[in-house]
């Protein structure tokens, strides 16, 4: 009597023993989620997106804060190249001169036009306009709104610039032969730019005090001899002043720069860097201006 043998069914007739079953699953699904539902990124809404807006801007200030400790180690210990220099500073001066000028010019007229007209409202008498007029322009109008002048051109040349160079891996090319972009591309235009943003808003506040003493005379009939009153003026609104041209000429290439070196994506990127230094730019200015007003007032009070 032969041993019995379990029987096993034919391979044939029962199909391959391995390979993806045929029907829908029938319990729950297991295992990591498709690579199309894993490349999609949540939408933040709410507390969420205040807190990732946060991080990015902390990132951001970091980031600004290491180009700027560079750039003044470079100032100190880079390369010296005069020329790179010298072109800087006729591409961020003689460049903005006929802008600044003309801009400064009309914010002159509109400001003392403007302060003659409230004036004649409380008092008849515009002795002291050219002297009030004087000290906000040292203290605060000049280096302010001449910045915000320069972050738009200077700020968008910059990061236009050495955005075209990362797209174009030319910084990437600075970088394997064991060079610093930011000694090489932010430092030259960081030296220049606090020389020259300080002569261009003396120059600037030199024709905005002009053309206002121009508008009094023919408007509101203040005479040259009066309008021009250095009475108001102290030693606090000269540091003041002069703090403000050499922050904004030292804020305004940092960011852009890092703007630049930041950049991404072709063509595009450079578009999306060039706006982002201007605004991060202007951003600055405003709040370099709240600093050092409230500070000088702590100081000169």
């Amino acid at each position: 009597m032969s041993p019995s043998h379990p029987s096993f069914p034919d391979r044939a007739s029962a199909g391959p023993l391995t390979g993806p079953p045929t029907g829908p699953p029938t319990g729950p699904p297991t295992g990591p989620p498709s690579s199309e539902l894993r490349d999609v990124a949540p939408d933040l809404s709410g507390v969420a997106a205040l807190g990732g807006a946060a991080l990015s801007l902390l990132a951001s200030a970091r980031e600004l804060y290491s180009v700027f400790v560079r750039t003044l180690y470079y100032c100190a210990k880079g390369r010296r190249e005069p020329g790179a220099v010298l072109v800087q500073m006729y591409e961020i001066g003689n460049k903005s001169l006929f802008f600044l000028t003309v801009v400064m010019g009309f914010i002159g007229m509109i400001m003392v036009f403007q302060a003659g007209q409230q004036a004649k409202r409380v008092i008849p008498d515009l002795t002291m306009l050219g002297a009030t007029y004087l000290e906000l322009l040292v203290r605060d109008l000049a280096a302010s709104i001449g910045a915000l002048m320069l972050a738009t051109r200077v700020g968008a040349g910059i990061a236009a610039e050495i955005g075209s160079m990362v797209v174009t891996e030319q910084v990437d090319a600075l970088r394997m032969c064991a060079a610093d972009p930011i000694d090489y591309l932010i430092k030259p235009r960081f030296i220049a730019s606090l020389l020259m943003t300080t002569c261009l808003i003396v120059w600037s506040a030199a024709v905005a005090f002009t053309t206002g003493m121009v508008t009094a005379y023919s408007m509101f009939g203040v005479s040259p001899e009066t309008f021009i009153n250095v009475s108001l003026v102290d030693a606090g609104d000269l540091a003041t002043g002069l703090a403000k041209c050499v922050a904004y000429g030292a804020a305004i290439p940092v960011v852009s720069g890092h703007s630049g070196l930041s950049t991404f994506g072709g063509s595009e990127g450079v578009g999306w860097a060039t706006t982002r230094a201007v605004v991060n730019s202007s951003l600055a200015v405003i709040v370099l201006n709240m600093l050092i007003s409230a500070a000088a007032f702590l100081i000169f009070r």
